[in-house]
């Protein structure tokens, strides 16, 4: 039983309205940030992430040009984009599962046919909370960032443990 913060009368853990006083009870069941950390996920802005700029590719682009670019350059992922519009991402992921041990035959394919097609993006504006979770529900290790509708930057699951160990006060 907990006490309703109104009129003082006992009531249910989990109800949404008092039974004597009929007042609303919600906003008792939002948790409240405590630390640090918590308060950081939901206040700050994947802006303050520092997203990086995206490389860029069109979707006639031979998947092995698009393989040798993302061992040369150590990145996880590139976007494919044409006439400035985010058409799909292709991830050092989807080169194990689509690709796998058959590269060799695909070389000269376009990326375009096996890119993921119209990804999740988020808005630079969003909270990094959001990010966090949108990530996790949808199993990305990479999300196009948006600024006004533009492709102007990725973050990776790594910036995010990146901005968590400087909240701990843990080096990177």
């Amino acid at each position: 039983m907990i006490t309703c913060p109104f009129c003082g009368s006992e009531i249910l853990e989990g109800a949404d309205v008092c039974d004597d006083c009929q007042h609303s009870l919600t906003d008792m069941s939002i948790p409240q940030p405590v630390t640090p950390v918590e308060r950081g996920l939901l206040k700050d802005r994947i802006r303050t992430l520092n997203p990086r700029v995206p490389y860029v590719v069109s979707p006639e682009t031979p998947i092995g040009t698009v393989l040798e670019n993302m061992l040369a350059e150590s990145i996880g992922c590139v976007m494919i984009v044409q006439d400035d519009k985010l058409l799909g991402i292709f991830s050092e992921r989807d080169a194990l599962m689509k690709l796998n041990a058959e590269v060799a035959q695909f070389v000269d394919r376009p990326i375009s046919a096996f890119m993921t097609p119209e990804p999740i993006t988020l808005e630079a504006k969003n909270r990094i909370a959001y990010a966090l979770h949108k990530m996790h529900v949808g199993g990305y290790r990479h999300v196009p960032i948006m600024t006004d509708g533009k492709l102007t930057g990725v973050i990776s699951i790594r910036d995010i443990l990146a901005y968590l160990s400087e909240k701990i006060g843990v080096p990177v």
